[in-house]
């Protein structure tokens, strides 16, 4: 294990470079920040000088018959010209903080959406959704409200302390000795609280991610867990990660509120002793009574903001450990970027692969030495027991993932030196697994052509065989759908995602399971509509149901991520071998 000293001295180093990320993010916006320093300033100035104006008005009533009302007029004028004074600061003050800090939370965010699109997708297929939707939306809100509350609270509060010590000592040195010698006590209280907060505030936001991650992954799955009988176990689940976060939220909690009232004992401490060392020197002659009103006012103001940093600081630790972990996020590698030169692909249809490898993990291989040359306009299709590899071809032919060995040419060209936009667009991609996203039947036809006009969707649509219950919907093209389509069925939803390639018809397809979800009888019409749509066009076609891809120019067999057979289906039926015991396991009496 690691040593504690240690481990402090690391958590110590990693808070100084968390802060200091979060000031460079500030830095923008510095024209507001100036502005908040300066309000504060004023602000300060403004509450400062009520305890003079108000210690010498009680110095102008002392004793019988010796009231002077004029003077006191015109101090009370003074009074309430500095309360307004203080009002309107104030009020600028707390409009600055919040454009500074929503418009940080804003940049964090857009920067973390930004990254996630530059990841590669082994980093997002080993990260729980929910963690990454946790780190954009609750840790961001979280480190947004620590933020303003410290960049609203820390300026005044440093200010008041230092212009009450200023005040107390042109008055008076040694009572305001007796302040400043009591001041080290606040210090080590606030220490103290922020260095075991710190770490339980970061433990809060971790397992909070968890528990959204589970979250998610139980509302999306609830059809699954229920069918399985599953609610016990994951209630159990929940439990364990609820208690978890109840743990570490009762900590962070604990040492957080420790804050008010040890600060609270603190502030009456440095009362006392302004109170009873000003007296002593009142009765000596050595003050005024209105100056001692003073000084007693100036040793509320003095401590107050002891109270309000030491809250600062918990709460800054918080906005730390939330910051920290979105950090974490922006601070992922990045998927390999293009070359600045990087040529834009013409596809022609060709597609080689050269002895190619790929592992997902690095000490367990799953393609190995694979080559393959495909001409334009052929039909290839793709088939094979599960995790075979199939799909992994896929991602690797649209470099959603890098080959750890060999070179895939598309067009002669190597697929890392042209740029992935125009790589992708080469391709129309129809999975299994659909996507939509909130928004019109239209939008989602059109996703890949958004200038696409109102007859080319229809025609897409109708040429998917989904204009028909598209026109049974409530608004027709104008429905709109809920995310992950809502309540259309799944084979509806696959017939929209198969319209918006028909749309695009790019010069190469890629099919993975494409007609999964679709009944025989559209599968059919499914079936012609694509071999429309493949003529002229090189095409990858994953498919378990054999019997639809007999029509493929060439079937690629694969096992353990090797071609063990190609050829056309008589060809492979002829020889008797595992294509052959495939296709007549799934046709057997």
């Amino acid at each position: 294990m690691m040593p504690r000293a240690t481990a402090k001295r690391e958590g110590l180093h990693a808070q100084r470079k968390t802060l200091a990320r979060v000031l460079r993010h500030i830095r923008p916006y510095w024209p507001a920040l100036v502005a908040s320093v300066l309000l504060a300033a004023l602000s300060v100035a403004s509450q400062l000088y009520v305890p003079i104006v108000t210690g010498e008005g009680i110095d102008r009533m002392l004793g019988k018959g010796m009231v002077d009302f004029h003077g006191l007029a015109r101090l009370l004028g003074l009074i309430l010209a500095a309360t307004g004074i203080t009002a309107l600061s104030q009020w600028l003050l707390s409009a600055c903080n919040n454009r500074i800090a929503y418009l940080v939370s804003r940049d964090l965010r857009n920067a973390a959406i930004e990254k996630i699109q530059r990841l590669p997708l082994s980093y997002l297929d080993t990260h729980p959704a929910g963690d990454l939707v946790s780190r954009i939306i609750a840790d961001v809100d979280s480190f947004s409200d620590g933020l303003l509350m410290s960049v609203t609270q820390l300026f005044s509060g440093v200010l008041t302390i230092l212009g009450t010590l200023l005040f107390m000592l042109s008055v008076n040195v040694p009572i305001a000795l007796v302040v400043v010698l009591v001041t080290p006590l606040s210090l080590v209280v606030a220490g103290f609280i922020a260095k075991r907060s710190y770490r339980h505030f970061r433990e809060q936001s971790a397992v909070r991610g968890q528990q959204t991650a589970f979250i998610n992954e139980m509302v999306e799955g609830q059809k699954v867990v229920q069918a399985f009988g599953r609610e016990a176990e994951t209630l159990e689940r929940f439990d364990d990660i609820n208690a978890r976060l109840q743990k570490a939220s009762l900590k962070a909690v604990f040492f957080s509120s420790l804050t008010n009232p040890a600060t609270r004992f603190v502030n009456g401490i440095v009362y006392a002793g302004v109170g009873l060392v000003g007296a002593l020197y009142a009765v000596a002659g050595g003050i005024t009574v209105g100056q001692l009103s003073m000084f007693l006012s100036y040793a509320n103001q003095y401590t107050k903001p002891f109270n309000e940093i030491s809250g600062v600081v918990t709460e800054l630790q918080n906005a730390l450990a939330c910051a920290a972990r979105l950090f974490e996020l922006l601070d992922a590698p990045e998927e390999r970027p293009d070359a600045a030169d990087a040529p834009v692909l013409h596809a022609d249809g060709r597609v080689s692969l050269e002895n190619v490898s790929f592992r997902y993990v690095p000490d367990r291989p799953l393609i190995e030495g694979l080559n393959l040359r495909v001409e334009p306009g052929q039909r290839i299709a793709i088939v094979g027991p599960t995790g075979c590899g199939k799909t992994t071809l896929i991602n690797l032919l649209m470099r959603f993932y890098d080959v750890t060995g060999g070179t895939i040419r598309v067009a002669g060209r190597d697929i890392r030196s042209v740029s992935r936009a125009s790589l992708r667009k080469s391709f129309g991609m129809v999975l299994q697994d659909t996507f939509l996203m909130s928004g019109t039947v239209r939008d989602n036809i059109a996703y890949g052509r958004p200038d696409a006009t109102e007859e080319e969707i229809i025609d897409a649509a109708k040429a998917a065989y989904a204009h028909g219950f598209i026109r049974r919907l409530k608004n027709g093209y104008d429905t709109v759908i809920a995310e992950d389509g809502g309540t259309l069925s799944q084979g509806q939803k696959q017939l929209l995602c198969i319209a918006r390639v028909m749309l695009c018809l790019p010069p190469m397809l890629i099919l993975d399971e494409a007609t999964s979800s679709i009944d025989t009888r559209t599968e059919l019409r499914i079936q012609s509509a694509f071999a429309r749509m493949m003529e002229g066009r090189t095409s990858f076609i994953v498919a378990h149901r054999l019997s639809t891809i007999r029509e493929a120019d060439r079937i690629l067999v694969m096992r353990d991520g090797n071609i063990v057979e190609q050829g056309s289906h008589d060809a492979l039926m002829a020889q008797d071998g595992f294509y052959a015991a495939l296709y007549n396991s799934q046709f057997a009496k």
